[in-house]
């Protein structure tokens, strides 16, 4: 059971008590005990799959399942936790046949098997239940045959089937698919890590002790971030996760499995970037009091500042993060973010160009840098300009943990659940802001599903990590009438993420303060008569607050003002 923290982790169910303990003579004839089926752990779950395209020739299921369930000799932590049996085109006889050799084999490591679809085979079997999909027999039916000490799951990718399900006394929910798999191809819909946050939102909505595991589409390299991420902001998690082909197809099932299950109950490495409670809610001043720490940080640490952005702006981003101390590169190809992400800086989507390449990059990116734990900044440029910019959005926002979303209110809430019916005309477009108030929520909203922070820039910037909303009302129209300075705010933020990751709201504070001060003392300059003589006095005021604030200099601190919001 994936949780949040290690802590959470240690209060995992193990498994359950009544079932013998593993027996290293392997004998599966030792008197079966009771099932209690409230200490079932869900943790890795696996679904067999006996299939060539899945199944590697001259392998058996029961090979498989043996060697998963016993893990590997150099990970002593053991294998999956729970076995399901799925057969689609066995008769019913082999079908038992099976079912029995594998039961024999599960029983000899403790843990249960179920039966996919087939009440009458587990009844035949006298396995420990079953799962069932919304096109098999109804919970209800099964439960009268099966009997209330039986394990029941049943398959659900909405709210009304999770009540359903409830209703009917599941014992366990199997929710997806998460994301697209080849192992089940009449998916009824895709819901990624937001669809499954608000599904286990559903179950605490409805206060229903249920289990819950996640599949479709899941391997080594999203479990811990699609489980992190898809908790819900009380806490609950999902108990497990449901696997295929990452264990059925691999050299090594056992050796696979063991790596699985040590990946599922670990955080995963960017989760430190994550704001603590106690961030999320402090006063301006506490927060305007660190910006010279930051700044001075970035001056000292020099942050690799990874673009990945169009050519428009490539040379303007790269001269802003010199200017504010940090080490840029314009790197959009996603094979080289793997050693890039392995520098100790961060990364910038801009969305400036969406082309299917271009997002086949992005996900690269965002894969290497979540798997060293770097900070990501994404910026939705035009989110909400086309259905197919509209799209990317939703690619990009499921391929991996963003730790900053900056855009201005249109791009913003085409990011939030179910996206924005405004109709954005361009980058530089912005939606009403009359409702503060609602404003305020939706970015509230949005950092509090994705744990991260938000920046929705406007005539005020606002800023929260899903409690407090801070606003900035620092700035200069200018800012608006030169190409690409929303998108050198991306690289700022980042430098200062990557130098300060131990307060990522403080450091984004900093960085739209510094910004913001920066422009507003360079539009006041003599030699500045509008944006072309204003971009090149900007570059020298950013880099004149920097060396100033490293020289103790805080004095041009007395501009800021940042309050709390709406």
């Amino acid at each position: 059971m994936a949780a949040p923290s290690a802590t959470a982790a240690a209060a995992r169910p193990q498994p359950f008590e009544s079932f013998p303990a593993p027996s290293s003579a392997g004998s599966s004839s030792s008197p079966w005990p009771p099932l209690d089926k409230s200490k079932v752990d869900y943790s890795l779950y696996l679904v067999t799959d006996s299939t060539p395209k899945i199944l590697p020739a001259g392998r058996t299921v029961c090979d498989v399942v043996e060697a998963a369930l016993a893990g590997s000799a150099a990970a002593p932590g053991g294998g999956v936790t729970c076995v399901q049996y799925r057969e689609k085109h066995a008769d019913t006889g082999g079908m038992i046949a099976r079912a029995r050799q594998l039961h024999a084999i599960t029983r000899k490591y403790g843990r249960p098997l179920l039966i996919n679809d087939r009440v009458d085979v587990a009844l035949a079997v006298g396995c420990e239940g079953v799962h069932i999909g919304q096109d098999d027999i109804d919970v209800q039916t099964a439960r009268k045959l099966l009997g209330d000490d039986k394990i029941i799951g049943v398959t659900v990718s909405n709210a009304e089937e999770i009540e359903a399900a409830c209703r009917g006394g599941a014992d366990y929910l199997g929710i997806g698919t998460v994301f697209a798999t080849t192992t089940k191809e009449n998916t009824k819909s895709i819901i990624g890590t937001e669809g499954l946050q608000q599904l286990l939102q559903k179950l605490e909505d409805i206060k229903s002790p249920v289990k819950t595991v996640c599949i479709g589409g899941l391997n080594k390299s999203n479990i811990s971030r699609v489980l992190w991420q898809s908790t819900t902001p009380s806490g609950r998690s999902v108990d497990g996760v449901a696997l295929v082909s990452a264990i059925v197809a691999a050299p090594e099932p056992g050796v696979a499995a063991a790596e699985l299950l040590r990946v599922v109950k670990s955080p995963p490495a960017f989760a430190k970037l994550a704001p603590t409670q106690e961030q999320l809610r402090r006063p301006p001043q506490d927060l305007t009091e660190l910006i010279p720490e930051v700044i001075k940080a970035v001056d000292s640490k020099k942050p690799l500042s990874h673009n990945m952005t169009n050519l428009v702006v490539q040379n303007i981003a790269a001269n802003v993060a010199l200017c504010v101390g940090a080490s840029p590169i314009m790197a959009n190809y996603g094979e080289e973010a793997k050693d890039l992400a392995k520098l100790g800086g961060a990364l910038v989507v801009n969305m400036g160009t969406v082309t299917p390449e271009g997002l086949e990059n992005y996900q690269k990116a965002l894969k290497a840098y979540n798997e060293t734990g770097g900070p990501i900044v994404y910026d939705p440029v035009g989110a909400g300009a086309t259905a197919v910019r509209r799209s990317a959005t939703r690619f990009i926002l499921g391929a991996g943990y963003i730790s900053v979303i900056k855009g201005n209110q249109s791009e913003i809430l085409s990011c939030l659940p179910g996206g924005s019916s405004i109709q954005q005309r361009g980058v530089d477009s912005s939606a009403d802001s009359s409702d503060l108030a609602g404003l305020a929520l939706s970015i509230r909203t949005l950092a509090s599903q994705r744990r991260n922070i938000v920046v929705m820039t406007g005539k005020t910037d606002y800023v929260t990590a899903g409690e407090a909303v801070y606003a900035v009302d620092n700035g200069h129209e200018y800012l608006g009438m030169v190409t690409g300075t929303g998108c050198c705010l991306g690289t700022t933020l980042s430098a200062m993420v990557a130098a300060y990751p131990q307060d990522g709201l403080a450091a984004v504070l900093a960085g739209l303060v510094m910004y913001n001060v920066a422009a507003e003392i360079a539009a006041e300059r003599e030699d500045v008569h509008g944006p072309g003589t204003f971009v090149p006095a900007f570059l020298d005021e950013l880099w004149q607050l920097r060396r100033r604030t490293v020289l103790g200099d805080i004095g041009w601190l007395g501009r800021a003002r940042v309050s709390l919001g709406p």
